[in-house]
């Protein structure tokens, strides 16, 4: 009798244990992208609350400021999820620094839509492995969008260490030209590590390299960044970072806030 009631209470407290949700995985902060995937059925929103950056080049010097940049995450199944995103508003400011001309322009930014397909290890644990190709389209003017369609592959690597993470994102892209008239190539990675502060705060150091092939010119842009992510409950993480430039053809400084939620 003793050993029924014991089967019977294992086979009732089984399913809660199998549907225990996965830890949260957003993709902010940082400049890379984890290669975990949203459980099925379940949703993540993110959004940039504020995003500040500031370029210098010989004669302009130009900054943007962000908001509403939005990012919706849907599980479709175990390991595949689908994305959208919009940026909602977007401001920037360039000055002539010769003639002392300024100029300003406010616009919306452009949808991004993206797959990701986990290979192995949906949840992010141990060693995890995705594909995730994407495409951009110009549903905004410049400067904000870029006024022309762009699609690339990305692929998120992710490596448990212990207390520590390391993180790459290889990435190529057939990019907008800056002229905003046809596409060139566009490649690169991000490598990362990722680290406890505590129970609740997390954080990334990560490096960034993009060699631009753009016919205007070719270009390497290399950024180092640093971000926090503080998790409030299990579904909720508050998030703020700052990247630097780390050559002339790189944004000087970007800081930036943001929020993400899960919705099961």
């Amino acid at each position: 009798m003793r050993g029924f009631l014991f089967a019977a209470a294992w086979l009732a407290t089984a399913p809660v244990l199998a549907s225990e949700p996965r830890d949260l995985c957003p993709d902010r902060p940082g400049l890379g992208t984890p290669a975990c995937t949203v459980e099925r059925g379940d949703a993540v929103f993110e959004i940039g609350l504020a995003d500040w950056t500031r370029d210098s080049s010989p004669g302009l010097r130009s900054e943007q400021f962000l908001t509403g940049d939005a990012l919706l995450r849907f599980g479709l199944n175990d390991t595949l999820e689908a994305q959208m995103g919009w940026t909602a508003y977007g401001r920037v400011r360039e000055r002539d620094t010769l003639s002392g001309t300024t100029t300003r322009a406010s616009r919306f930014g452009d949808v991004s839509l993206a797959l990701r397909q986990n290979l192995r290890n949906p949840d992010g644990g141990g060693f995890s492995l995705a594909l995730m190709p994407y495409a951009n389209l110009p549903s905004g003017r410049a400067p904000v969008g870029a006024e022309d369609w762009s699609a690339g592959l990305r692929l998120p690597i992710s490596i448990e260490l212990g207390t520590v993470s390391l993180g790459f994102t290889p990435q190529v892209e057939a990019a907008v030209d800056g002229d905003g008239d046809g596409r060139h190539l566009s490649y690169g990675s991000v490598a990362g590590l990722g680290f406890g502060v505590s129970d609740t705060v997390s954080g990334s150091f990560e490096v960034s390299l993009t060699r631009d092939r753009d016919p205007e010119g070719h270009v390497t842009e290399a950024l180092a960044g640093l971000s926090f992510g503080w998790q409030r409950g299990e579904d909720a993480q508050w998030d703020a970072g700052v990247n630097a430039g780390l050559n002339d053809d790189s944004p000087d400084l970007q800081i930036y806030v943001g929020y993400a939620r899960r919705f099961r």
